[in-house]
């Protein structure tokens, strides 16, 4: 859809930015082709903006009508702790917390729209990333009726801005209350589960990515020399106290982000992902707390699942990593899935200490009370000393019973396959 089919429906329409680059440039173009505009901006903790209200006279400064600022940080804290009880990192390294806010963000705009009547949503996200198959498809599922403008699929719109450069140029000619053209090297997507570094200058891999300025830590080589113990206390798959300390659930973040911070845990990690839409990018991601929170997690769950919940767990981690990151979190299979973790989430509870040290995370130890892991499934029965209800002569029937087939591979297919 075009600006100008857009104008024929409806001239009033909202806005979800951020308050940056595409946000500015949008929102004013947009007030120039005679629409009334709503901004709203959700508090997602986001590290890089230490007052909201700049977004609020940055918006109004670029033309919107109202700039209005959502809390979003509980619902934030309570989708990213989904993230870690299903450890639904994509493609192994990334712990989606851009992919997770954009639900939340939408979710709460939308909910916000709807009390005032407005029934048209734009966005500043790009016609070749996640984002805006993100916001599409959370608005077509939770309002059908909505409807989704998309500057970056607008001819007319990328005929005037083709990429960031000419963007920063309209923004300055302007008057626009954007950075300086010299410091925007690249752009960040901030909420506190993590920041996303991408575009401008990191599109060039032959550049080493670390002039990027950490914003939730440390390089981990930066970090002091000396490593930290953490203590987290998980109840039924909460995480309810860090150091002793019990604490609501966005603060437990924060305070994972501090302690990961520091440390340089989660700081930099560097991924060449392959975007829903069929085109790799390159990503320079933190996220110290939701590495901490993870990693322990992990640990836990080590310890109360056994071999086939551990294979079915992957399955749904898997499911869920790539439902999030391609924009379906709020479709059927994502929350058949979350539903079908709620039983191993009962089993998790426990205290697990961490090492924290120079970017790594290492498991310490729990403490020596039975109860301190109530569901553990971890016995002596695989001790190599003289204990346990394990006899070694059980094993005879069973190992016989697996060589059957392995004889037979043995003598019709091994001399084929091994020569």
């Amino acid at each position: 859809m075009n600006w100008k089919e857009l104008k024929s429906k409806s001239l009033k329409i909202a806005g979800a930015v951020s308050g940056g680059l595409d946000s500015c440039t949008v929102t004013h173009w947009l007030s120039e082709k005679g629409f009334e505009i709503h901004t709203y901006t959700v508090d997602l903790g986001q590290p890089d903006e230490e007052n909201l209200d700049v977004v609020i006279s940055r918006m109004l400064s670029c033309g919107a009508k109202s700039a209005n600022i959502i809390d979003g940080k509980k619902e934030l804290a309570d989708a990213g702790l989904k993230i870690i009880q299903s450890q639904a990192k994509y493609e192994g390294e990334y712990w989606n917390t851009t992919g997770i806010a954009r639900p939340v963000t939408t979710k709460l705009i939308l909910d916000s729209m709807n009390d005032k009547g407005i029934e048209t949503l734009f966005h500043g996200a790009t016609g070749r990333g996640n984002d805006q198959i993100r916001f599409q498809l959370g608005s077509n599922m939770l309002y059908p009726n909505f409807e989704v403008y998309a500057p970056w699929r607008d001819p007319e719109f990328l005929s005037e801005f083709p990429g960031r450069n000419e963007m920063l140029d309209y923004c300055i000619s302007n008057s626009l209350p954007i950075k300086p053209k010299s410091e925007s090297k690249y752009s960040t997507d901030a909420n506190f589960l993590g920041l996303t570094h991408e575009a401008g200058d990191l599109e060039d891999v032959t550049l080493s990515p670390f002039f990027v300025n950490t914003g939730m830590g440390v390089w981990p080589w930066e970090s002091e020399d000396k490593h930290e113990i953490v203590s987290i206390q998980w109840e039924k798959g909460v995480p309810i106290s860090i150091n002793d300390e019990k604490l609501d659930l966005v603060n437990i973040f924060d305070t994972a982000n501090n302690i990961g911070g520091k440390h340089g845990i989660g700081i930099g990690t560097h991924v060449i992902e392959n975007r829903f839409v069929g085109i790799k990018s390159r990503g320079i991601y933190e996220s110290p707390g939701m590495e901490i929170l993870g990693k322990s997690y992990e640990y836990l769950l080590q310890f109360i699942l056994d071999r086939r919940s551990r294979e079915l767990f992957e399955n749904l981690s898997n499911v869920i990593s790539r439902q999030v990151y391609q924009g379906y979190w709020f479709d059927l299979a994502t929350n058949t899935a979350l539903d079908m973790l709620n039983k191993i989430n009962y089993f998790a509870t426990g205290t697990i200490y961490i090492r924290v040290y120079k970017g790594n995370i290492y498991f310490e130890y729990i403490d020596k009370a039975e109860s301190s892991i109530p569901y553990s499934l971890y016995t002596d029965d695989s001790s190599m000393e003289g204990v346990g209800n394990y006899d070694h002569v059980d094993a005879e029937g069973f190992v016989k019973v697996l060589g059957v087939s392995a004889k037979n591979f043995g003598l019709k297919q091994g001399p084929f396959i091994n020569k």
